[in-house]
């Protein structure tokens, strides 16, 4: 039986890969960006403020990204150039306005397509949920949307009784003035 040597820089990839793997696997959302172009400084800059967010941003090489994803069972055609992986932990949105924020002022990164749940979306698409209102306000909206027609039926039950009050009052202010 022949014992193989693992190298040492194999070993330091598996633990890589194993390490991805499992951030991919309890990660709500992941999105691919292309990171050329930005400095260290301003990569650690969007890291630190995603942290606070518990998001984190990754940069890995593609092959040790792809087999992760392999590993994850998601698709890993798209990935061709240099690739930081945004993995969304808790909240989607508010990490994905943070990055948005990011690429208004600094131009980069680009979006190269994400996956929220089990749906794949496209660098547009991941742009689109970040503009969305954080989920609070969002709960706020659909309950005020289904308190409106109860209010509008409310109001026009009340308008009746009103109108018939004010008749009233205004029938008892002619016989006064009488």
């Amino acid at each position: 039986m022949e014992n193989k040597k693992i190298s040492a820089n194999r070993q330091k990839k598996e633990q890589i890969v194993a390490k991805l793997s499992e951030k991919i696997e309890k990660a709500k959302g992941i999105v691919f960006t292309n990171y050329q172009g930005l400095t260290h400084k301003q990569l650690e800059g969007l890291k630190k403020s995603l942290k606070s967010l518990n998001a984190e941003l990754v940069v890995a090489k593609n092959t040790l990204l792809k087999l992760s994803l392999k590993n994850a069972k998601y698709d890993d055609s798209d990935l061709k150039s240099p690739t930081a992986t945004l993995l969304l932990y808790e909240d989607v949105v508010l990490p994905l306005k943070q990055l948005a924020k990011s690429i208004k002022d600094l131009g980069l990164p680009t979006i190269k397509f994400g996956i929220v749940g089990s749906e794949a979306l496209t660098g547009e698409q991941v742009l689109r949920l970040a503009s969305l209102p954080p989920r609070d306000v969002l709960i706020a909206q659909v309950t005020s949307a289904m308190k409106s027609p109860i209010f509008g039926l409310h109001r026009a039950l009340n308008w009746n009784l009103q109108k018939l009050v004010m008749t009233l009052k205004a029938i008892e202010q002619s016989k006064l003035a009488q």
